[in-house]
């Protein structure tokens, strides 16, 4: 923190003090409130129309209006809004987005600006990232809505338009972003008004912003018919695939490495580079490529497709690994979202390389798909007249939010303080050593009734330490892609006492883990990550998973030498530094230049990530 910070305060800081003297007005509101009955409170309803249709603006009645609405959730659902909680939803309102901490109550924070903006007839949208938890909010929070005198609907997948049409005249619509834009897509195609399922885009509260604002902006979504382009070279080129032998290269070819002329040795057929995730062929795989499809030159104009195929065939096998990147369920390929952990159906990758690795697993082989019509996240958001945005890890990002959303984003101070430890990373050399220590760190827990939750990136690491589990008898759920349909309830049981979760970032949005006195007394919810995320907000996000209104809790990353993140962009340095200490076998190593590695490896593939693999939302019309 610099020293203007620490004498003037944060900007955040001077922001909610700027908002304070409005949430003390709503404060002051709270006796009249309890004053009145039922049919007095959603009577205000109709009062604040009619004060709208009069020339007030909702400024005007803000105060008065989330008075109501807190009055309203103690009433329907016996929850009344923290203080900070009336604070995020002024920011939502302004639209900015308030960044608040897990287990703050983001949800109910909703309620307050989403009624406030229904008033004005032209509907509000309150966008998740997925269709459990449109249900689930709609279901509940709806209820505080309903009993003021507002309709509610929710947009799921499996809806005929007919009913979405209905959803969206209601005064608030609990939708995903990926059916929002679907339907925004299906609209702009239809021929008569009548057709239409949405009304006009005017304002949005977005959940986990970041991740749909942020992780997901560029993602396409396509409206697309089938193209009538066979899928057999997809095949062809997957038994060439495995056929070839993969080298190694002597070393990376940078821009410096060309102008000193510096010759790049290549073995094998191909040659794979992990960090861009990039497959090369050599020499000496060319001339394997055009004697299996005889023909002279493989860089022919005429030949750019064979080109193109078992390069995809080449990353299919080499760089997307099955129960990591995705899933194959019911003879279907389906990918798994790496930032949440969940299946994403109807998402394919781009340019041929969904069927790519259709063909690598031996199932049907869909063809490819011609666009009708599309567009991004990032452009489909700024059409609203107005968006707010919810998350627990939206600073590091506030660059990008000012510049494309013209959204800036404040922090909400926690309604008690944190009092969850999070510990330094515990360093081992092996992943072996790694998992060991994973297991052992839960048994501790276990043995003391204290409920621990482990992260990991993969479905092979759950699963792998789930069977190292089993061997010590200590029973435990898992959650991961496979599984995703029993995440409420796995994640309810979360934090019961000696309860063992093993979980994918699945459980690090959306849901939320309350503790029982016996673990409260154990220390709380203990989280164990098994590997550093590509990106800081994810293990963020899954640390947050504890300490929630100020209960106890405490967090700690395990990470060893072998695992992707710090083998491709670790500091080489750094390695020799700590091959050179003579670790023994098992010994764990804590230093602050450790921690700084990390960091600096995870910047690294976050930057990288901008360039990654593109993947797109198709629907077939």
């Amino acid at each position: 923190m610099s020293m203007l910070s620490k004498v003037f305060g944060t900007r955040s800081q001077r922001e909610v003090k700027r908002i304070m003297p409005l949430v003390n007005k709503i404060e002051s509101l709270r006796p009249d409130m309890q004053k009145l009955t039922d049919d007095e409170l959603r009577g205000k309803t109709r009062e604040f129309k009619k004060r709208l249709e009069e020339g007030a603006t909702l400024d005007d009645i803000l105060p008065e209006a989330f008075a109501v609405v807190r009055e309203g959730a103690k009433r329907v659902l016996g929850m009344e809004h923290f203080q900070v909680q009336l604070i995020g939803g002024i920011i939502l309102h302004q639209g900015r987005i308030a960044e608040m901490k897990t287990g703050e109550g983001k949800t109910l924070v909703a309620t307050l600006p989403s009624y406030l903006n229904a008033l004005e007839g032209k509907g509000v949208h309150v966008v998740t990232v997925n269709d459990y938890l449109a249900k689930r909010d709609a279901e509940e929070m709806g209820r505080v809505h309903e009993f003021l005198g507002l309709t509610v609907g929710v947009v799921l997948n499996d809806m005929k338009p007919e009913e979405r049409r209905a959803a969206y005249n209601c005064d608030i619509t609990y939708v995903t972003n990926n059916e929002l834009g679907f339907d925004y897509l299906r609209d702009n195609m239809v021929i008569y008004k009548e057709q239409l399922v949405q009304r006009d885009l005017h304002y949005c509260i977005i959940d986990e912003v970041d991740s749909i604002l942020i992780d997901e902006a560029r993602t396409p979504l396509i409206i697309s018919g089938q193209s009538g382009k066979s899928t057999k070279l997809y095949e062809v080129c997957d038994i060439l695939a495995q056929q070839l032998e993969r080298g190694e290269a002597s070393h990376e070819m940078t821009k410096m490495a060309a102008i000193m002329g510096e010759e790049v040795i290549e073995t094998g057929d191909f040659v794979v580079n992990e960090k861009d995730k990039i497959v090369n062929l050599t020499e000496q795989g060319v001339k394997k490529v055009e004697k299996f499809f005889n023909i002279e030159n493989l860089a022919d104009p005429e030949n750019l497709e064979i080109q193109h195929n078992i390069i995809l065939a080449l990353r299919a096998h080499n760089l997307m690994h099955r129960d990591q990147d995705y899933v194959v369920k019911d003879d279907e390929v389906m990918i798994v979202d790496e930032f949440t952990g969940r299946i994403m159906p109807g998402r394919r990758y781009s340019d041929g390389l969904h069927q790519a690795i259709e063909a690598k697993e031996h199932v049907k082989v869909k063809r490819e798909s011609k666009t009708l019509a599309t567009i991004t996240f990032q452009n489909f958001f700024n059409k609203y007249d107005k968006k707010g945005g919810m998350t627990g890890t939206a600073l590091t990002e506030e660059k990008e939010f000012r510049d494309i959303y013209a959204m800036d984003v404040v922090e909400i101070p926690t309604n008690k303080p944190v009092q969850r430890k999070d510990l330094d990373d515990a360093v081992y050399m092996t992943k072996k050593e790694k998992f060991n220590a994973v297991v052992q760190s839960v048994k501790e827990a276990y043995e003391k009734k204290q409920p621990v939750l482990v992260g990991t990136i993969t479905i092979e690491t759950s699963e792998l330490i789930s069977r190292m589990l089993k061997r010590e008898g200590i029973p435990h759920n898992v959650l991961n892609a496979k599984f995703h349909e029993l995440e409420a309830e796995i994640v309810a049981q979360a934090g019961q006492a000696g309860a063992v979760t093993i979980a994918t970032n699945m459980a690090g949005r959306g849901t939320d883990i309350k503790l029982d006195d016996v673990a409260r007394a154990a220390g709380g919810l203990k989280i164990i990550g098994t590997e550093r995320h590509e990106s800081r907000r994810i293990d963020n996000q899954l640390r947050g998973r504890s300490g929630r209104q100020g209960d106890p809790g405490e967090s700690r990353f395990y990470i060893s030498l072998e695992d992707d993140l710090m083998r491709l962009f670790g500091s080489e340095r750094l390695m020799k530094v700590f091959t050179s200490l003579g670790v023994a076998e098992n010994e764990q190593i804590e230093h602050k230049m450790l921690s700084n590695a990390i960091e600096k490896a995870q910047e690294k593939i976050e930057f990288n990530n901008l360039v990654s693999v593109r993947i797109f939302l198709i629907m077939t019309r």
